[in-house]
Protein backbone atom coordinates (compact mmCIF):
# COMPACT_ATOMS: atom_id res chain seq x y z
CA UNK A 1 0.00 0.00 0.00
CA UNK A 2 2.57 2.55 1.12
CA UNK A 3 4.63 1.65 -2.44
CA UNK A 4 0.90 2.39 -4.14
CA UNK A 5 0.38 5.74 -2.41
CA UNK A 6 4.25 6.97 -3.42
CA UNK A 7 3.16 6.37 -6.93
CA UNK A 8 0.46 8.21 -6.66
CA UNK A 9 1.56 11.09 -5.13
CA UNK A 10 4.71 10.74 -8.24
CA UNK A 11 1.44 11.57 -10.64
CA UNK A 12 -0.19 14.20 -8.61
CA UNK A 13 2.91 16.00 -8.85
CA UNK A 14 3.19 16.06 -12.61
CA UNK A 15 -0.33 16.63 -12.68
CA UNK A 16 0.01 19.47 -10.44
CA UNK A 17 2.40 21.34 -12.91
CA UNK A 18 5.17 21.33 -11.16
CA UNK A 19 7.20 20.20 -14.31
CA UNK A 20 6.23 22.20 -16.94
CA UNK A 21 6.70 21.42 -20.40
CA UNK A 22 7.09 23.67 -23.55
CA UNK A 23 7.04 23.51 -27.56
CA UNK A 24 10.40 23.75 -29.60
CA UNK A 25 10.71 24.55 -32.74
CA UNK A 26 9.85 21.37 -34.98
CA UNK A 27 7.21 20.48 -32.88
CA UNK A 28 9.22 18.53 -30.20
CA UNK A 29 7.65 18.71 -26.45
CA UNK A 30 10.57 19.25 -24.25
CA UNK A 31 10.58 19.79 -19.88
CA UNK A 32 10.53 23.71 -19.49
CA UNK A 33 14.03 24.66 -19.17
CA UNK A 34 14.66 26.87 -15.72
CA UNK A 35 17.41 29.30 -16.28
CA UNK A 36 18.73 28.81 -12.80
CA UNK A 37 19.41 25.51 -13.81
CA UNK A 38 21.32 25.88 -16.44
CA UNK A 39 23.39 28.26 -15.34
CA UNK A 40 24.82 26.41 -12.84
CA UNK A 41 25.57 23.07 -15.40
CA UNK A 42 28.37 22.72 -17.83
CA UNK A 43 29.81 25.85 -19.41
CA UNK A 44 31.12 25.46 -22.96
CA UNK A 45 33.07 28.42 -25.14
CA UNK A 46 31.45 29.41 -28.32
CA UNK A 47 33.49 31.48 -31.31
CA UNK A 48 31.33 33.42 -32.77
CA UNK A 49 32.26 35.37 -36.10
CA UNK A 50 31.22 38.30 -37.03
CA UNK A 51 32.68 40.45 -40.05
CA UNK A 52 36.56 40.65 -39.19
CA UNK A 53 36.22 40.57 -35.39
CA UNK A 54 36.43 37.10 -33.71
CA UNK A 55 34.72 36.34 -29.95
CA UNK A 56 34.91 33.84 -27.69
CA UNK A 57 32.26 33.69 -25.49
CA UNK A 58 31.48 30.87 -22.70
CA UNK A 59 27.80 30.29 -21.87
CA UNK A 60 26.27 27.66 -20.16
CA UNK A 61 25.37 24.52 -22.24
CA UNK A 62 21.45 24.74 -21.76
CA UNK A 63 21.41 28.49 -22.95
CA UNK A 64 19.01 29.50 -25.80
CA UNK A 65 20.28 31.65 -28.66
CA UNK A 66 18.10 34.44 -27.29
CA UNK A 67 20.80 34.34 -24.32
CA UNK A 68 23.66 34.12 -26.46
CA UNK A 69 22.44 37.32 -27.87
CA UNK A 70 22.09 39.08 -24.74
CA UNK A 71 25.88 37.75 -24.08
CA UNK A 72 27.09 39.43 -26.85
CA UNK A 73 25.49 42.69 -26.50
CA UNK A 74 28.30 43.63 -24.25
CA UNK A 75 31.03 42.19 -27.13
CA UNK A 76 29.54 44.28 -29.92
CA UNK A 77 27.33 46.66 -29.03
CA UNK A 78 24.73 45.07 -31.04
CA UNK A 79 21.07 44.66 -28.99
CA UNK A 80 19.29 41.22 -28.77
CA UNK A 81 17.05 42.71 -31.92
CA UNK A 82 19.74 44.12 -34.24
CA UNK A 83 21.56 40.75 -33.93
CA UNK A 84 21.13 37.03 -36.33
CA UNK A 85 22.73 34.39 -34.97
CA UNK A 86 22.83 31.53 -37.85
CA UNK A 87 24.74 27.65 -36.98
CA UNK A 88 25.67 25.59 -39.86
CA UNK A 89 23.92 28.06 -42.19
CA UNK A 90 20.63 28.51 -40.67
CA UNK A 91 19.59 30.98 -39.03
CA UNK A 92 18.47 30.41 -35.11
CA UNK A 93 15.45 31.53 -33.35
CA UNK A 94 16.02 32.85 -29.91
CA UNK A 95 14.16 30.50 -28.27
CA UNK A 96 16.09 27.28 -29.45
CA UNK A 97 18.65 25.91 -27.21
CA UNK A 98 21.99 25.73 -28.25
CA UNK A 99 22.61 21.61 -26.99
CA UNK A 100 19.19 21.09 -29.03
CA UNK A 101 20.50 22.50 -32.27
CA UNK A 102 24.17 20.72 -31.87
CA UNK A 103 26.21 23.63 -30.38
CA UNK A 104 29.07 22.32 -28.56
CA UNK A 105 32.12 23.09 -27.10
CA UNK A 106 34.01 25.42 -29.65
CA UNK A 107 31.37 25.22 -32.28
CA UNK A 108 31.56 28.28 -34.91
CA UNK A 109 28.56 30.83 -34.78
CA UNK A 110 27.88 33.44 -37.10
CA UNK A 111 26.28 36.84 -36.19
CA UNK A 112 25.13 39.30 -38.74
CA UNK A 113 23.90 42.32 -37.89
CA UNK A 114 20.07 42.70 -38.93
CA UNK A 115 20.17 44.58 -42.51
CA UNK A 116 16.95 47.08 -41.28
CA UNK A 117 19.34 47.88 -38.50
CA UNK A 118 21.93 48.88 -40.49
CA UNK A 119 20.29 50.75 -42.89
CA UNK A 120 18.65 52.87 -39.53
CA UNK A 121 21.93 53.33 -38.62
CA UNK A 122 23.38 54.58 -42.03
CA UNK A 123 20.10 57.14 -42.26
CA UNK A 124 21.07 58.49 -38.74
CA UNK A 125 25.13 58.99 -39.27
CA UNK A 126 23.66 60.72 -42.65
CA UNK A 127 21.26 62.99 -40.75
CA UNK A 128 24.29 63.64 -37.94
CA UNK A 129 26.44 64.96 -41.23
CA UNK A 130 23.95 67.07 -42.36
CA UNK A 131 23.65 68.87 -39.26
CA UNK A 132 27.06 68.95 -38.55
CA UNK A 133 27.48 70.67 -41.64
CA UNK A 134 24.93 72.88 -40.92
CA UNK A 135 26.34 73.93 -37.68
CA UNK A 136 29.58 74.61 -39.45
CA UNK A 137 27.99 76.98 -41.86
CA UNK A 138 26.11 78.91 -38.99
CA UNK A 139 29.90 79.65 -37.18
CA UNK A 140 30.92 80.74 -40.24
CA UNK A 141 28.53 83.11 -40.48
CA UNK A 142 28.35 83.98 -36.74
CA UNK A 143 32.23 84.74 -37.19
CA UNK A 144 31.35 87.19 -39.98
CA UNK A 145 28.62 89.30 -38.04
CA UNK A 146 30.82 89.37 -35.00
CA UNK A 147 33.56 91.59 -37.32
CA UNK A 148 30.34 93.45 -38.62
CA UNK A 149 28.93 93.96 -34.99
CA UNK A 150 32.52 95.00 -33.91
CA UNK A 151 32.27 97.60 -36.85
CA UNK A 152 28.99 98.77 -35.80
CA UNK A 153 30.21 99.67 -32.15
CA UNK A 154 32.96 101.72 -33.48
CA UNK A 155 30.83 103.57 -35.76
CA UNK A 156 28.22 104.33 -33.05
CA UNK A 157 30.82 105.32 -30.98
CA UNK A 158 32.30 107.86 -33.26
CA UNK A 159 28.68 109.27 -33.74
CA UNK A 160 28.25 109.67 -29.89
CA UNK A 161 31.29 111.83 -29.94
CA UNK A 162 29.88 114.39 -32.29
CA UNK A 163 31.53 113.35 -35.46
CA UNK A 164 29.88 112.39 -38.42
CA UNK A 165 29.78 109.07 -40.37
CA UNK A 166 30.40 108.56 -43.92
CA UNK A 167 26.57 107.01 -45.19
CA UNK A 168 28.66 105.02 -47.91
CA UNK A 169 30.14 103.61 -45.08
CA UNK A 170 26.37 102.70 -42.91
CA UNK A 171 25.51 101.77 -46.44
CA UNK A 172 28.24 99.38 -46.89
CA UNK A 173 27.45 97.43 -43.35
CA UNK A 174 23.65 97.37 -43.87
CA UNK A 175 24.42 95.68 -47.27
CA UNK A 176 26.77 93.23 -44.99
CA UNK A 177 24.41 92.28 -42.97
CA UNK A 178 21.54 91.56 -45.70
CA UNK A 179 24.72 89.05 -47.24
CA UNK A 180 24.89 87.49 -43.77
CA UNK A 181 20.86 86.86 -43.79
CA UNK A 182 20.49 85.36 -47.24
CA UNK A 183 23.39 83.09 -46.19
CA UNK A 184 21.63 82.04 -42.85
CA UNK A 185 18.56 81.61 -45.24
CA UNK A 186 20.08 79.06 -47.62
CA UNK A 187 21.47 76.83 -44.92
CA UNK A 188 19.19 73.96 -44.66
CA UNK A 189 19.05 72.80 -40.66
CA UNK A 190 17.65 70.72 -38.20
CA UNK A 191 18.07 70.02 -34.68
CA UNK A 192 20.72 71.96 -32.76
CA UNK A 193 21.91 73.39 -36.43
CA UNK A 194 18.24 74.68 -36.16
CA UNK A 195 18.22 76.30 -33.18
CA UNK A 196 21.91 78.46 -34.07
CA UNK A 197 20.51 79.40 -37.14
CA UNK A 198 17.35 80.78 -35.45
CA UNK A 199 19.58 82.71 -32.99
CA UNK A 200 21.89 84.26 -35.85
CA UNK A 201 18.83 85.34 -37.82
CA UNK A 202 17.69 87.47 -34.89
CA UNK A 203 21.42 88.77 -34.05
CA UNK A 204 21.61 89.95 -37.60
CA UNK A 205 18.03 91.08 -37.78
Amino acid sequence: MKRFSSSRRAVNNVVKGEIKWELRPGGMLVQKRDMGDASSGPMIKIKVSHGSFHHDITVPAQSTFGDLKKVLVQETGLEPKEQRLLFQGKEKDDGECLHMVGVKDMSKVVLLEDPASKERKLEEMKRNQSVLKACEEVAKVRAEVVQLSDKVNALEGIVHGGTKVDEKELLGLTELLMVQLLQLDTISANGEAKVQRRAELLACS
